[in-house]
């Protein structure tokens, strides 16, 4: 029997040009390299110009993964951006993303569900594209992380980078089976008992300010491991897939200790984890559309290789999601 599946059809990413080293934080705060790098995995992290907002970062990313698709911006029918750092509290970056594309008049909307929002923003498009509301989605998780950072705690601030990535997202026919190509399953999660953990200090109905993020970094790694390998078995079952039938894990790059522990609770090879961590940091919302591009580009993720992504973040929420691509 015939079915409809959304699929992905093209990916694109875009780090802006400045890259700050865990040397150049150094210098402003009392931390060093082999510091930073022995609890996190990272190097390295991107920045964007003080003219340079998030709908910029994303805009570009998107005009990627369109090439990437063989689509031009007069084909999109849907945005979603997946972001915690827009420009604006109001219009939704995904409308200033159309306007700076030039796309047509289509849906277009943001998601908010921090390191989460991506899997979250895609589980979306699916149920547009597969019911056919939707021919061509654009789903983008595009954030600016550095615009919330405390730059006299250690604690955080060397963890996050800016940056956007991006994937088309259309109709493909299947047989309904884990061999179609396309999204195959979803496991979603929320838990606000635990917003402490993990929450930016400042809001418009609040503060009045932006504020800073702040995080209880030991609780967020116990709750992250236990948490995500759940939702992970969750997605797997719900694609009728097992997790050894996996061919690529692309988790997202919030830390390289956390990325172990979940492959190590689920007995996941490690030379099917995709990790850029150390390369671009916690971009929250972009840190999985960066890492699949990657690894798509690299030539390591190919057409018809079965993909498992997953998040964690503020909310808490997390999630995780199989596709073939």
């Amino acid at each position: 029997m015939s079915v409809v599946r959304s699929a992905i059809t093209g990916v694109g990413s875009f780090l802006p040009e400045q890259v700050v080293t865990n040397d150049d934080l150094a210098k402003f705060v009392d931390t060093t390299d082999q510091w930073i790098v022995e609890r996190t995995g990272i190097r390295k992290r991107h920045r964007a110009r003080d003219d340079q907002p998030t709908s910029d970062l994303a805009t570009e990313a998107a005009r990627r993964a369109l090439d990437a698709a063989g689509r031009t911006a007069a084909d999109v029918d849907m945005i979603i951006v997946a972001t915690t750092t827009p420009d604006m509290t109001f219009p939704a970056t995904a409308s200033i993303v159309q306007r700076k594309l030039g796309a047509p008049v289509c849906i277009a909307f943001d998601v908010q569900a921090v390191c989460s929002g991506f899997v979250y923003a895609l589980s979306i498009a699916d149920g547009f594209v597969a019911r056919g509301q939707a021919k061509c989605a654009l789903v983008i998780g595009a954030e600016e992380m550095t615009r919330l950072m405390d730059w006299s705690d250690r604690t955080t601030c060397v963890l996050f980078g800016d940056g956007a990535g991006a994937v088309v997202v259309e109709p493909r026919e299947g047989q309904g089976t884990s061999a179609d190509q396309g999204i195959l399953g979803f496991a979603l999660r929320s838990d606000g008992t635990k917003t402490e953990l993990l929450y930016v200090d400042g809001g418009p109905s609040t503060t009045g300010t932006v504020g800073h993020l702040r995080m209880l970094g030991n609780q967020v790694f116990r709750h992250a491991v236990v948490n995500i390998a759940e939702a992970i078995t969750a997605a797997c079952a719900a694609s009728g897939i097992t997790v050894p039938e996996v061919d690529w894990f692309v988790p997202h790059q919030a830390n390289q200790r956390i990325i172990k522990g979940v492959g190590d609770r689920l007995g996941l090879d490690e030379n099917k984890v995709i990790t850029t961590v150390a390369e671009h940091a916690n971009t929250s919302a972009a840190s999985i559309p960066l890492a699949l591009d990657t690894a798509i580009r690299d030539g390591r993720i190919k057409k018809g290789d079965l993909v498992l992504l997953e998040a964690m973040g503020g909310g808490l929420t997390w999630g995780a999601c199989a596709f073939r691509l």
